[in-house]
């Protein structure tokens, strides 16, 4: 599968920055339709007690664990992303959590292991510890084999936008926040981490057609904390960009999940595309109700080689909960699938109280996500 191939395919994306097929064209038959399975979920933060909890010595951490039951699930697709809300800056910078992120080269090592293999790293925490651990964060992302966008080494860098091919359907992914906290990137620098600016995304996404893309995947990182609903702000940049030509826009930055939608435009290549203001935490130190839970969304995209049209083929979703505990003696951290399959075999070491929290983020996060049940992929 594509995941096995990656280290092949990054030696190429860092050569001429255009990520090419690895998969000999000759193993697919010309007429045959393609697809491309993916997998999204929001924020990956590692506050100091997940850090406290990783802790394997006095330098060393292992995250792996906490990914353990849903690696089955994020392994499955050709493409998984997540948004990275952290810096891995070095431990000469000292690791540190909320407000100035800066994580253990190990996390970028569970994450690997939980099965992603694309981060966006435009986020409010991006320039946490500023240009160095900008570079320093995007070398260990690619070191390791992942894709990225939102952050680059250079001008021209950022500016050859980046299609991806897998099994003939062309893929181009494009990411963007909407602020650093108030920390200033150099003028002559502004490559460092893409802010949303509308003239740009348009001229990137323009760009991405340029090169043929099928597909046109816009990030933000957008909207207001812990509020389950988009504000105008988000709505009003998701109208902007579907006018442009977006076929799939997918939120993060509240910390919740805001609601998922679907729109038709004539302007994108899919006819029907995506819109998920937010996928909320999926892993965090932060315990209240909503920011305790997160999702995995799941859709696949269909390409008809003769038609050379695409279109989305199937969309579906995993309620997810995040545990905090004792675990055989130990501290834990630990992402539970909270779907009706294991709503129905809970683990032993939950306590009472953990099983109605996991229960109420299943119900709570299916509300948001009502619009799945009536998708219907276009025939």
């Amino acid at each position: 599968m594509i995941k096995n191939i990656h280290y092949y395919i990054l030696l190429i994306f860092t050569a001429c920055h255009t990520v090419i097929p690895a998969q000999d064209k000759n193993e697919l038959k010309s007429d045959s339709p393609r697809t491309v399975t993916i997998s999204f979920v929001g924020d990956l933060m590692c506050h100091t007690p997940q850090m406290n909890f990783a802790r394997a010595g006095k330098d060393s951490f292992d995250f792996k664990p906490a990914f353990s039951e849903v690696k089955n699930i994020l392994s499955k697709s050709d493409l998984t992303f997540g948004n990275l809300e952290t810096t891995i800056s070095g431990i000469e910078k000292h690791y540190s959590g909320y407000p100035l992120f800066n994580t253990p080269d190990s996390y970028l090592e569970g994450l690997k292991y939980a099965g992603f293999n694309f981060l966006l790293t435009a986020n409010n925490h991006s320039f946490d510890r500023g240009e160095k651990g900008v570079l320093r964060t995007i070398e260990k992302i690619h070191g390791l084999g992942f894709n990225s966008a939102g952050t680059y080494s250079g001008q021209r860098e950022r500016d050859s936008i980046r299609v991806i091919d897998i099994n003939g359907i062309k893929l181009t992914v494009l990411a963007y926040t909407y602020g650093l906290n108030g920390n200033k990137i150099p003028k002559n620098k502004k490559y460092l981490v893409n802010v949303i600016d509308t003239v740009l995304i348009k001229q990137d996404i323009n760009s991405a057609r340029e090169k043929s893309a099928d597909i046109v995947l816009v990030y933000f990182h957008f909207g207001e904390e812990y509020k389950s609903k988009p504000t105008f702000y988000q709505k009003e940049i998701v109208k902007k960009v579907i006018s442009y030509g977006a076929d799939l826009i997918i939120g993060s930055h509240p910390h919740v999940i805001q609601p998922l939608e679907f729109f038709s435009s004539n302007k994108n290549h899919i006819g029907k595309g995506i819109i998920a203001y937010s996928l909320g935490n999926f892993i965090s130190n932060q315990r209240w109700r909503y920011s305790d839970c997160g999702v995995i969304l799941n859709f696949s995209i269909i390409k008809n080689i003769s038609s050379r049209t695409a279109s989305l083929a199937g969309v579906s979703f995993i309620p997810t909960w995040i545990f905090k505990g004792k675990i055989e003696k130990a501290n834990k951290f630990l992402i539970l699938p909270a779907d009706s399959s294991s709503i129905n075999k809970m683990k032993d070491f939950l306590s009472k109280s953990d099983r109605e929290k996991l229960i109420q983020s299943f119900n709570d996060t299916n509300k948001l996500f009502e619009a799945v049940n009536e998708f219907k992929p276009v025939k």
